[in-house]
């Protein structure tokens, strides 16, 4: 292996070990709740990690939890928009 090749892989391994803890810093700021219904979160069970959403703004370092009830409302919400019709409007 050439003196490139090594600091390459070390410059690689260094920006994989900085991002792994900016992610593990932002875990602790899961907040316990869903953002929308408030419906409460327990971190240590599998099956709720696993379903809900975490949306994470980068910038402000902000993190929101979504239960899938609430995503799956929002999803939609975002799909009528973007189609250009909503319920409100079938029913006028």
């Amino acid at each position: 292996m050439t003196s490139e090749s090594r600091k390459l892989q070390r410059e690689r391994k260094k920006k994989a070990e900085k991002e792994l803890k900016k992610k593990l810093g932002l875990f602790n700021k899961i907040p316990d709740h869903c953002l929308n219904c408030e419906a409460s979160f327990d971190k240590k069970n599998r099956e709720q990690v696993m379903s809900w959403s975490v949306v994470v703004r980068k910038q402000e370092g902000i993190v929101r939890l979504y239960c899938p009830v609430c995503w799956e409302a929002a999803k939609q919400l975002v799909k009528e928009v973007k189609d250009g019709s909503t319920d409100t409007e079938n029913n006028v």
